[in-house]
Parts: structure tokens; C-alpha cells; sequence
């Protein structure tokens, strides 16, 4: 039996498709934080209440893992100056 065997799982931090959740796990791993998806096979579906992909860490593991989920998110302040941004030439039909 595994030290976290009898240890209990949280949501972290959802996001809306699979891909998105899972750059979301590779982050945690890198910083040693074990994650788990769940509602994965969900979330692309098209109905009246989508399903999002929830990223879960151990509880004893929250602390750390939302440390690492404010570094990798950008904060309220972060503004993109899209007057120095290359969006490249509309194309003509």
C-alpha cells in the first residue's frame, strides 16, 4: 500500500477542453506535484451545460500546487498591447 493510499483528492483548477488541462498536469508534474484529470470525455461534448476537465491534486499537495498555478496564470494586471503585436494580413476570399 502506497504512503497515499488512504489520502483524499481535490479539485485544483478546471479548464475548458483536455489539451489546456493537460499542459496544466505536465506543469505539476515538473514541479513534483502528482495530478490527475477527471471529465475528460465530457468536455467536448456540445450540449446545454458543456462539461470543463478538473485538474486534482492530493489535498496535502494544495499548497504547493496552487503556488505553482499562480505562476503559470497570468494575473488580473496582465494586459496584451496588441499595438505591438504582428496579427499578420487579413486574407482575401
Amino acid at each position: 500500500m502506497t504512503e497515499r493510499a488512504n489520502e483524499r483528492m481535490i479539485r485544483l483548477t478546471s479548464r475548458p477542453t483536455e489539451p489546456l488541462a493537460a499542459m496544466v498536469v505536465d506543469v505539476l508534474r515538473d514541479a513534483g506535484i502528482r495530478s490527475v484529470l477527471t471529465g475528460q470525455f465530457t468536455a467536448g461534448f456540445r450540449a446545454e451545460a458543456p462539461g470543463w476537465v478538473s485538474i486534482n491534486v492530493f489535498e496535502c499537495d494544495r499548497e504547493a500546487a496552487e503556488k505553482v498555478l499562480t505562476q503559470i496564470q497570468p494575473g488580473e494586471d496582465a494586459s496584451v498591447d496588441w499595438s505591438k503585436v504582428d496579427v499578420g494580413f487579413p486574407i482575401d476570399d
